[in-house]
């Protein structure tokens, strides 16, 4: 006689999944005077032999985890230059550094030693710095992303990408390899994206884009936009402010998360196989940053500038359902910058605040198989 359902008493009585715990609390923090409070620069990087990376006003400086030693790698200060960004080759120990007045330098961390500067690589500040291998790409205010090939002698860039109309402040390569190895997504403070394929393959122009797999359209995407010249493979038009944060999930192909500024504050997901939109999430916040975990399907966001009272705020993100699954505060200016360890257990956080705070934000990577198909790990084959 029970008002309730054989199926809803058999959904009510079953265990719930318990949620996964995430420590609120840093288990670290460094001090890090003149870390710069500039949403356009990318001045943190974690390498793959576990070393922090930290551009600090003329400086670089070295922090080692496994026993918390630190060196200063570099001081431009009596060329009159300041750090815009930092980034590390995928794997080994050389770090490129970018620099306000347009210059990249390419160290090797292990010696401390410059091995080479492009003096002019750009005409202005160059925010963002990405590898793809022996490949080097830059994103400047001059609205260029330079690509350079570190192994050749020149000085001059192999090839010029121009997508953008105002500053390249977010630049991300996709993978480590595989299908999508030549694939890079850049943004811009023209609230654009543009995904790009260095081997050449063009769409025709004024290609139509179709409706996305969440039943959104992606019609506000265009491809291939000029037929002369090198033009990017998608443009994507639906943030309303600049995209700096940008991420390629690792256990999906193709799959990339942006994020938008202080008037847009979304997430969106692409396919950027077929140009359409998968999903978007309202965060209520300035997006600043994105990574996605390497031992669970779930993303971390970074934020700035709010709308409602809480703001600066690190959030962990379970896909494709986009149910949040841990909120972390404590910096008092906005997270702008965002690394993670090789192993990624762990982010570091940095602010304006001048400080970097260290979270254990993921789970131990699993030995055993994963219990999803490997074939549709964010189950997006319809």
């Amino acid at each position: 006689m029970s008002p309730v359902r054989a199926e809803s008493r058999h959904l009510l009585e079953s265990p719930r999944r318990q949620l996964r715990s995430v420590c609120k609390t840093p288990y670290r923090v460094l001090d890090a005077p003149e870390l710069a409070d500039d949403f356009y620069l990318n001045l943190v990087d974690w390498s793959s032999t576990n070393v922090l990376g930290v551009g600090l006003g003329p400086c670089v400086y070295l922090w080692t985890a496994h026993n918390a030693a630190v060196s200063k790698l570099c001081d431009l200060a009596p060329t009159n230059d300041t750090i815009s960004s930092v980034s590390w080759v995928q794997k080994g120990t050389t770090l490129a550094i970018g620099t306000l007045s347009g210059r990249l330098h390419i160290y090797d961390a292990n010696t401390l030693q410059l091995q080479r500067t492009y003096q002019q690589a750009h005409n202005q500040r160059i925010g963002a710095i990405a590898w793809n291998s022996h490949v080097l790409s830059s994103g400047s205010r001059d609205r260029m992303v330079h690509h350079r090939d570190v192994r050749e002698a020149t000085m001059k860039p192999f090839k010029r990408c121009a997508g953008h109309r105002q500053e390249v402040c977010g630049l991300k390569w996709s993978g480590d390899g595989g299908p999508q190895a030549a694939t890079l997504a850049s943004g811009g403070n023209d609230n654009k994206v543009c995904i790009w394929d260095l081997r050449g393959s063009k769409r025709a122009a004024g290609l139509a884009v179709g409706g996305s797999g969440s039943g959104r359209s992606g019609g506000n995407s265009s491809a291939g936009e000029d037929a002369g010249g090198d033009a990017p493979l998608w443009k994507f038009h639906e943030h309303t402010a600049a995209v700096k944060a940008l991420a390629w999930d690792p256990h999906v192909s193709g799959v990339l998360a942006t994020g938008g500024g202080t008037q847009d504050k979304h997430i969106r997901f692409w396919n950027t196989f077929n140009g359409n939109m998968l999903n978007e999430l309202d965060t209520g916040s300035q997006v600043c940053n994105l990574i996605w975990s390497l031992t669970s399907h779930e993303l971390v966001s970074t934020h700035g500038f709010s709308s409602t009272t809480a703001q600066n705020q690190i959030c962990i993100w379970k896909y494709p359902t986009l149910n949040m699954v841990a909120s972390l505060t404590g910096h008092t200016h906005r997270v702008l910058y965002l690394a993670m360890s090789p192993d990624g257990e762990t982010i570091v956080t940095g602010a304006g605040d001048e400080t970097l705070r260290f979270w254990n934000a993921f789970p131990k990577k699993e030995n055993n198989e994963k219990k999803e198909s490997r074939l549709d790990y964010g189950r997006l084959i319809r």
